[in-house]
């Protein structure tokens, strides 16, 4: 069965766990991944990882954020699942709120509407009042925030490792099987 995932890239820092999502996604098999990015996505890619090159990533289809006539901008498209990755506090209150201005904002609402999964990880520290609300609004609304808290119990040795526990987390709520996950009792030396 083919599964079909739109992954937004938002505009706050952590770029990484895009770039590592979409690397861990490259070999598998029946996955149709739509990618969005914000325009402050791709500038933040520009500074904290270099130069953006979609031809790195040829197992996607990269979206335009003003491209309202993608195909996960409708329902009738039956995507699956979308992970907005990282996702800043104005990003997630634009989702929460309804307001629909790009083609992120819209492929949540629509996978919201369509009783879907949507999965929101949140890069901004601390939260403040509005931000708690604003995640309370979209988990009773259906959606998972999984905020972009490392782990350390794998004993990470690199920043990538550090990096994976978090988008590893990510690819096991979408149900897609990744090998050599780190797992909480089996890798843990007794």
């Amino acid at each position: 069965m083919e599964r079909k995932i739109v992954l937004g890239i938002g505009g706050s820092s952590g770029a990484i766990y895009a770039a590592r999502f979409l690397e861990k996604t490259r070999n598998l098999p029946q996955l149709q991944l739509g990618v969005v990015m914000s325009e402050n996505a791709k500038i933040n890619w520009e500074l904290e990882i270099g130069p953006f090159d979609a031809t790195l990533f040829s197992h996607v289809r990269f979206y335009d954020a003003h491209d309202f006539f993608a195909p996960f901008a409708s329902g009738s498209a039956k995507y699956d699942s979308m992970v907005v990755m990282p996702s800043s506090m104005g990003l997630l209150a634009r989702i929460a709120s309804g307001f629909s201005s790009d083609l992120v904002t819209r492929a949540a609402d629509v996978i919201l509407k369509e009783k879907r999964k949507l999965i929101i990880v949140p890069r901004e520290t601390p939260f403040n009042l509005i931000h708690i609300k604003n995640m309370e609004q979209l988990v009773l609304a259906g959606a998972i925030i999984c905020p972009a808290t490392p782990s350390f119990y794998s004993q990470p040795k690199t920043i990538i490792e550090l990096v994976d526990t978090v988008v590893d987390r990510v690819l096991d709520l979408l149900d897609l099987n990744i090998e050599n996950i780190p797992r909480w009792g089996s890798n843990i030396d007794q």
